[in-house]
């Protein structure tokens, strides 16, 4: 079996694992990693002064991620000169491990059926769960926007960047991508907490997401079947406040057609931001279609890896 072919079957072998099972429900890695990580973080934020923080934060991260990233490294290595097909059943593993589809999905839906029910209250818990924004005072078109940014920003987050890390690194590289980017959603805040002591998290996280968002956005944007895609990812995109988060974000929402964006409200701080995507205002059956776009592009790097994997 050719490298190519290999890569296609663990792709294929990791989402259907995650189409089956979703994310475990008891014992996730990553739940321990969280408590580490807390706890670690409460024992080192408390120098005073830029430098010491900093310091601090570089020391946090290296300390809850190289040693894993460095265990898993030895052991995909050793297993592979051991016995191929348990290599190959440890790289499913992890690499369902790392994707999170299947449970994005599961929390996305309930938004847009209390939108459609005209649930308030129930839509406003639902997007709770999903965005770190203060969602207790949103309206119904707030609450939609949300949806819909996290569901396009978190399909290259949680999907597509683990595929590529995959493809680029072997499981070692999705577990660092998957832990770097979990630091980033704990301490990657521009707050009093975490400005300095979460930078090297979450400029980790743009370096670490900042290919894949963007091959994220040339799907979208050949999937939208017009220029608007591309017009919106570069003029949008990239300048929006996270070049990465902008670029899958103004790129999808130019493939389905509506607009994004807009003011939102962040640890009791109202921020300002621009509009992304371009036609109509969104409505709550946009949620679903943004899945299924999302899904469309899955079937397309399988289809470039598999066409890549027929030539070699």
């Amino acid at each position: 079996m050719t490298a190519a072919a290999l890569l296609v079957t663990v792709w294929l072998c990791a989402l259907l694992l995650d189409r089956i099972f979703g994310e475990p429900r008891r014992w996730h890695p990553l739940v321990g990693f969280g408590y580490l990580a807390k706890q670690l973080e409460l024992r080192t934020n408390r120098a005073s002064g830029v430098m010491p923080l900093r310091v601090g934060g570089v020391f946090a991260w290296s300390a809850l991620v190289l040693p894993a990233v460095l265990l898993i490294w030895i052991l995909a290595s050793y297993v592979q000169q051991l016995w191929s097909p348990l290599s190959f059943i440890l790289d499913s593993a992890i690499l369902y491990w790392a994707i999170g589809w299947r449970s994005l999905c599961q929390h996305i839906r309930p938004v847009g059926q209390a939108l459609a029910a005209d649930d308030l209250a129930e839509s406003r818990l639902r997007i709770s769960y999903l965005v770190s924004r203060d969602t207790a005072a949103l309206e119904s078109d707030q609450i939609l926007a949300a949806g819909l940014e996290t569901t396009l920003e978190n399909s290259s987050d949680a999907l597509f960047a683990s595929l590529f890390w995959y493809a680029l690194a072997g499981p070692a590289g999705v577990v660092l991508h998957r832990l770097a980017n979990t630091l980033d959603a704990m301490w990657g805040y521009k707050n009093t907490r975490y400005r300095y002591f979460g930078w090297w998290a979450a400029r980790s996280d743009d370096v670490l997401n900042f290919i894949p968002a963007q091959l994220s956005a040339l799907g979208f944007s050949i999937l939208a079947w017009s220029g608007r895609g591309f017009r919106c990812w570069f003029a949008q995109g990239w300048r929006w406040k996270s070049i990465n988060a902008g670029s899958v974000m103004a790129s999808g929402a130019a493939a389905l057609n509506i607009i994004i964006g807009g003011a939102a409200s962040y640890h009791g701080e109202t921020t300002l931001r621009s509009s992304l995507g371009c036609g109509h205002l969104p409505k709550p059956e946009d949620l679903e279609r943004s899945i299924r776009l999302i899904n469309r592009q899955l079937v397309l790097w399988l289809a470039i890896a598999a066409t890549v994997g027929c030539i070699s």
